[in-house]
């Protein structure tokens, strides 16, 4: 396991693929850890440098108390990619973690060479949606919400396989001031002024079923960016790099293709 202490706690960060390679940074999205892309990233092409993270808050990355804001998050992205030496990557963020790479582009021009917003939007929800789920948490913990949670993050096929349960354990086992915190920072942000200047290439992925960030979401966002494409993955909910790996990587491997970072 690797460590970085960087932005006042520890990020615990992971890489594969070749370490000369060109870099792709993959953040995750709110529930989950750096295991959210297990199966994406052995369908990716050879010779990249994939490093992925555990959000503040989240798997084995230090949990300061609740409440965090958006931009704490995209400075702990910002330390992660200077204390690696990461030259121009191009970023990979769902949901929370989209917001986190729509901060990062728009605070840092040239940083990035492209930037996939995988359902997500510049703005998700509204304030008081969130402090009612955050009551909710505070009342009877993440295992109250967590049935609703799997409801909104999967399609009804995967619902009903035996891969489910983990994905469960994985969001309930999230640390509960992790999980505020970051709640509390979506309920601040909204990104749409910044994200409409982006200059950089960008492609918006989106779930058919996604019942957190539904297709026309996310297209929203991704309409707002000058020569951004949109694609969808049909029978899949929030995560889709979990649904359908396969898919998920034909996308990105061919954006990144497009780009020229492979």
């Amino acid at each position: 396991m690797r460590s970085l202490h960087v932005n006042g706690i520890d990020l615990h960060w992971r890489e594969d693929g070749d370490p000369q390679g060109a870099p792709v940074v993959f953040a995750n999205s709110l529930g989950t850890d750096l295991r959210l892309w297990d199966d994406l990233l052995p369908l990716l092409p050879e010779g990249l440098r994939l490093i992925r993270y555990d959000l503040r808050g989240h798997g084995l990355s230090g949990c300061p108390a609740a409440p965090y804001d958006m931009d704490t998050l995209v400075s702990d992205a910002e330390a992660l990619i200077a204390a690696l030496g990461l030259e121009t990557p191009v970023f990979v963020g769902l949901s929370i973690g989209g917001m986190i790479g729509q901060g990062l582009a728009a605070r840092r021009p040239g940083l990035l060479r492209g930037l996939v917003l995988s359902n997500t939007a510049a703005k998700m929800g509204e304030a008081a949606m969130w402090q009612t789920r955050m009551q909710a948490i505070r009342d009877g913990g993440l295992a109250s919400i967590a049935d609703a949670v799997m409801q909104r993050w999967f399609a009804p096929a995967f619902l009903e396989t035996d891969a489910l349960p983990a994905w469960r354990a994985m969001m309930c086992r999230t640390p509960q001031d992790g999980y505020l915190g970051c709640c509390a920072a979506i309920a601040g942000t909204d990104l749409a002024a910044s994200t409409a200047k982006l200059a950089l290439p960008v492609l918006g992925i989106a779930g058919s079923d996604d019942g957190a960030s539904p297709p026309e979401l996310v297209k929203g966002t991704i309409d707002l960016i000058d020569g951004a494409s949109f694609e969808i993955i049909d029978g899949t909910g929030h995560l889709p790099c979990a649904e359908k790996p396969d898919a998920y990587a034909e996308i990105l491997t061919h954006f990144l293709k497009e780009i020229g970072h492979v």
